[in-house]
């Protein structure tokens, strides 16, 4: 169960929440999360979560592979910022965790009330929407806000006119 929302309380606002991943669309969900929280004077919160079985090492190597992938997502977590903040105008809230990504996000939504809607982006591919589309779609009713998916074939300017 999900704590009550925050958001709609004097001093707090509205968070939109898009993931940051290797797919090509998840460029899309941000792109939209962004204009949602702008044209609603709202939030943009970007999650990177950096998967957890990546680091089965010896102890050394693996605060080295650790270390490397903290600096890979920083970087990744860095050109987004600044393409919202160049296209969209605001500046989005940057967290960076480890582990799962269907259990990070329960766990960011959890600790921050403010939070009040997921978007992700499907792929088109045969194999599907996408790992994270499905994770959260076989959750269904147990998901703790409501998500927003789109899909990938809108284009910028369909977006901005959906938002």
């Amino acid at each position: 169960m999900v704590s009550k929302r925050l958001s709609r309380l004097e001093g707090h606002r509205r968070k939109f929440m898009a993931v940051i991943d290797a797919t090509p669309e998840c460029e899309k969900a941000v792109h939209y999360a962004g204009r949602r929280a702008k044209n609603s004077n709202g939030g943009l919160v970007l999650l990177f979560v950096i998967p957890e079985g990546d680091f089965q090492q010896w102890l050394g190597v693996e605060q080295i592979m650790r270390a490397e992938a903290r600096e890979e997502a920083e970087a990744v977590m860095a050109k987004a910022a600044q393409r919202v903040r160049e296209t969209i105008g605001i500046d989005p809230e940057i967290v960076i965790r480890e582990g799962s990504a269907p259990e990070q996000i329960n766990q960011l939504v959890e600790e921050d009330r403010d939070i009040a809607i997921l978007v992700l982006a499907a792929a088109s591919a045969k194999e599907g929407p996408g790992p994270l589309v499905s994770a959260v779609a076989g959750r269904g009713a147990t998901f703790p806000i409501p998500v927003t998916v789109l899909p990938d074939t809108l284009t910028d300017e369909e977006i901005d006119a959906l938002a």
